[in-house]
Protein backbone atom coordinates (compact mmCIF):
# COMPACT_ATOMS: atom_id res chain seq x y z
CA UNK A 1 0.00 0.00 0.00
CA UNK A 2 1.81 3.41 -1.00
CA UNK A 3 1.34 6.75 1.26
CA UNK A 4 -0.98 9.56 0.01
CA UNK A 5 1.43 12.40 -0.29
CA UNK A 6 -0.44 15.80 1.03
CA UNK A 7 -0.97 18.47 -1.64
CA UNK A 8 0.98 20.71 0.61
CA UNK A 9 3.98 20.85 2.52
CA UNK A 10 2.69 20.71 5.92
CA UNK A 11 6.22 21.52 7.53
CA UNK A 12 6.07 25.11 5.79
CA UNK A 13 2.76 25.61 7.72
CA UNK A 14 3.01 28.55 10.28
CA UNK A 15 1.24 25.76 12.71
CA UNK A 16 3.56 23.32 12.45
CA UNK A 17 5.90 24.07 15.55
CA UNK A 18 9.66 22.98 14.68
CA UNK A 19 10.85 19.22 15.20
CA UNK A 20 14.83 18.66 16.34
CA UNK A 21 16.18 15.18 17.02
CA UNK A 22 18.10 15.45 19.85
CA UNK A 23 21.51 13.60 20.38
CA UNK A 24 22.49 11.21 23.28
CA UNK A 25 24.52 13.61 25.08
CA UNK A 26 21.56 16.45 24.72
CA UNK A 27 19.37 13.85 26.26
CA UNK A 28 21.44 13.57 29.09
CA UNK A 29 21.60 17.02 29.40
CA UNK A 30 17.85 18.15 29.24
CA UNK A 31 16.51 15.11 31.70
CA UNK A 32 19.64 16.25 34.25
CA UNK A 33 18.12 20.00 33.59
CA UNK A 34 14.29 18.56 34.26
CA UNK A 35 15.44 16.26 37.08
CA UNK A 36 12.87 13.43 34.80
CA UNK A 37 13.69 10.36 33.44
CA UNK A 38 13.27 9.71 29.86
CA UNK A 39 9.76 7.37 30.51
CA UNK A 40 8.39 10.42 32.47
CA UNK A 41 8.48 13.06 29.24
CA UNK A 42 5.07 13.16 26.99
CA UNK A 43 4.91 10.84 23.97
CA UNK A 44 4.66 11.33 20.65
CA UNK A 45 4.23 8.88 18.26
CA UNK A 46 6.32 7.89 15.69
CA UNK A 47 3.76 7.88 12.84
CA UNK A 48 2.95 11.55 13.65
CA UNK A 49 3.08 13.83 10.38
CA UNK A 50 5.34 16.16 11.95
CA UNK A 51 8.20 13.44 12.43
CA UNK A 52 7.26 12.04 8.89
CA UNK A 53 10.86 14.26 7.12
CA UNK A 54 12.88 13.34 10.53
CA UNK A 55 14.56 10.33 10.90
CA UNK A 56 13.34 9.12 14.24
CA UNK A 57 13.11 5.90 15.90
CA UNK A 58 11.38 4.68 19.00
CA UNK A 59 12.92 6.14 22.48
CA UNK A 60 14.34 9.03 20.48
CA UNK A 61 13.54 12.21 22.07
CA UNK A 62 12.19 15.16 20.07
CA UNK A 63 12.56 18.73 21.29
CA UNK A 64 9.67 20.90 19.52
CA UNK A 65 10.06 24.41 19.08
CA UNK A 66 6.73 26.91 18.90
CA UNK A 67 7.22 30.90 18.14
CA UNK A 68 3.79 32.74 19.73
CA UNK A 69 3.57 36.36 19.13
CA UNK A 70 2.37 36.40 23.07
CA UNK A 71 4.91 33.80 24.96
CA UNK A 72 7.50 34.37 22.60
CA UNK A 73 9.52 30.74 22.73
CA UNK A 74 8.31 27.63 24.06
CA UNK A 75 10.18 24.54 24.10
CA UNK A 76 8.70 21.20 24.85
CA UNK A 77 10.25 17.62 24.61
CA UNK A 78 8.65 14.51 23.42
CA UNK A 79 9.62 10.34 23.73
CA UNK A 80 9.40 8.81 20.29
CA UNK A 81 6.94 5.97 21.23
CA UNK A 82 5.16 3.22 18.45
Amino acid sequence: MSKKKPKFNIFEHVLVPNHIVLSTEEVEKVLRELNAARDQLPRIKVSDPALRNLEVKVGDVVKIVRESPTMGKSIAYRVVVE
